[in-house]
């Protein structure tokens, strides 16, 4: 069972009236990193749903390489003219990046779920811990794990052949552009947690964010869908995030796609942050 250190409320508290603005944000950083050590723990702790995050679009990638990759890799736009598996694996990888970031939402939905079921959250809520930090320990935490994830999902795609032609500052854009995306899916993430009603529930509603990239530009071209399905896969968050680290991996126009990526990020993360402190504080108060 993980430990968590707390200080006695005083005037400098981060929730107290009469703290400073310096204070207040130094109190608000530090019990920012004692949550994201309580997550890293908790991650550490159950391998399991690491594991699973990572599994999952590792064996999806394979089957649709290996079953159908041959027969789609046929005529895809701005990857390989050659065609094939090779052409397809240029395709789909960014795609299943992005399915990789969607699923490590689950668990993060899951711990957040566990802790407001077991009446951890209220705990806290009783302690001089800063209200923020202890959302935004689970945001970092699964930042983090996404990023790892991710990184651990691209390298099994360079064994299998997969030949990004980016540019060091390609893969610096790439890189915080995977870290923004994680992020504003964590605090979705968190504001799903603390929705659910039960654990079970919790595990479940992030499954909607993982088929997302399929229902975008993920695995086939937009234009080869039917109009109203394409209408959607078009203007939905995933397509400008696959579109745009396609770009920079890969070297194909990017267009408006970049600034479309990070004004949902925008979105998404305001959002996910006003839902789940709203909850957090009319959950703590009954």
């Amino acid at each position: 069972m993980t430990t968590i250190t707390t200080r006695r409320p005083s005037p400098g508290a981060p929730d107290a009236p009469g703290g400073s603005p310096a204070r207040r944000r130094s109190h608000v950083i530090a019990d920012s990193i004692t949550m994201l050590h309580r997550n890293l723990l908790h991650m550490v702790r159950y391998p399991g749903l690491s594991m699973f995050t990572i599994g999952g679009p590792v064996v999806i990638l394979l089957l649709l390489l290996f079953v159908f990759g041959g027969t789609l890799g046929a005529g895809l736009p701005g990857v390989d003219p050659a065609g094939g598996r090779a052409a397809y694996l240029a395709y789909v990888m960014p795609g299943i990046l992005l399915i990789t970031i969607a699923g490590t939402a689950g668990g993060t939905a899951t711990t957040v779920a566990m802790d407001m079921t077991e009446g951890i959250t209220a705990r806290f809520r009783t302690m001089a811990i800063s209200r923020t930090a202890v959302l935004a320990g689970h945001v970092l935490g699964n930042t983090i794990q996404a990023i790892i994830a991710v990184t651990l999902v691209l390298a099994v795609g360079l064994l299998i052949g997969f030949r990004p032609t980016a540019g060091p500052v390609d893969w610096l854009a790439a890189a915080g552009l995977i870290a923004f995306i994680s992020s504003a899916i964590s605090w979705l993430a968190v504001g799903m947690g603390m929705q659910s009603k039960s654990v079970e529930t919790a595990s479940n509603l992030p499954l909607l964010l993982t088929i997302l990239p399929l229902l975008g530009s993920g695995f086939v071209p937009t234009a080869s869908m039917p109009a109203g399905l394409q209408w959607f896969a078009q203007y939905q968050p995933f397509t400008p995030f696959i579109e745009t680290l396609r770009g920079l991996l890969l070297g194909t126009p990017l267009g408006w796609n970049p600034v479309l990526a990070i004004g949902w990020c925008v979105v998404i993360a305001a959002a996910g942050f006003v839902w789940s402190t709203a909850l957090y504080e009319r959950k703590s108060v009954r």
